[in-house]
């Protein structure tokens, strides 16, 4: 039996510092493989915090893999093989967490692309072609256009052939898509961003449809260049408001609020 845990500093991220005190004991092995967790009102009276922040807490040892349900019983310590793939996304609303994202998006969607050059069908061009129309009709619309624009790269990294990479990729879907609207949102209010844009894509396109992977890597890696530059040139007023508001949603994937521990 493990001594009590302390309460926490009062301050931002409650629930990550509950959270963070509870992986360490688990981590260090004094909370062992097999062990429950105490109850919520327990880890309420020991944290001094709310219901909520420790739900919130035990959501995202869930999330780190740290722990599971067991229906009626409680919350046990898993024992633990790979480390799960892990982005702590409430650094996400800012400038520069948004930017970071699309370097990430950059290494992948660069070989991504110069894969799709060399394994793509037919079928997979005009799938992509496809997806550019649909973006573009999208934005004519009045859409934000970035389900579109999603399915545009989606279309890219099926065509790659690499289950690997795709499952990668649906991994880095929700915060891929969350970077995606705040630059979208951004390259909206310019008419040379969007232009820029479809350019971009038109690029990448026909450089699959050439099955030429040097000039697809190139491509991808261009237009991920240029969305990072597109960021760094936002008016600050944007940062202030809507992108702000944008981004801040990537933080609730990180923490979902699960059900209350036993």
């Amino acid at each position: 039996m493990i001594a009590p845990f302390k309460p926490i500093t009062p301050g931002a991220y409650l629930s990550d510092q509950v959270a963070d005190a509870m992986a360490a004991e688990i981590r260090t092995g004094r909370l062992a493989v097999g062990a429950k967790l105490p109850t919520e009102a327990a880890l309420v009276a020991q944290f001094s915090v709310s219901r909520t922040v420790v739900r919130e807490a035990v959501s995202r040892l869930k999330s780190l893999g740290l722990v599971d349900s067991r229906q009626g019983s409680g919350v046990f310590v898993k024992e633990q093989g790979f480390s799960p793939l892990n982005f702590d996304a409430k650094y996400a609303v800012s400038c520069q967490a948004v930017i970071q994202i699309v370097e990430v998006r950059r290494a992948l969607e660069a070989e991504v692309a110069a894969l799709a050059a060399q394994r793509c069908t037919t079928e997979d061009i005009e799938r992509i072609r496809q997806s550019i129309t649909a973006l573009a009709e999208a934005v004519a619309s009045g859409g934000d256009g970035v389900e579109e624009d999603v399915r545009f790269h989606t279309a890219i990294a099926h065509a790659a052939r690499n289950p690997f990479l795709i499952s990668t990729l649906d991994y880095l879907g929700q915060f891929l898509k969350g970077a995606t609207r705040v630059t979208r949102a951004n390259e909206s209010r310019r008419v040379d961003f969007a232009r820029q844009v479809c350019e971009e894509h038109d690029l990448i396109l026909h450089a699959i449809a050439s099955r030429d992977p040097v000039a697809a890597r190139n491509a991808a890696t261009g237009h991920m260049n240029n969305a990072i530059q597109r960021i760094e040139q936002a008016d600050p007023a944007f940062w202030q408001q809507a992108g702000e508001q944008l981004a801040r949603p990537l933080v609730s994937l990180a923490y979902p609020i699960d059900s209350p521990a036993g």
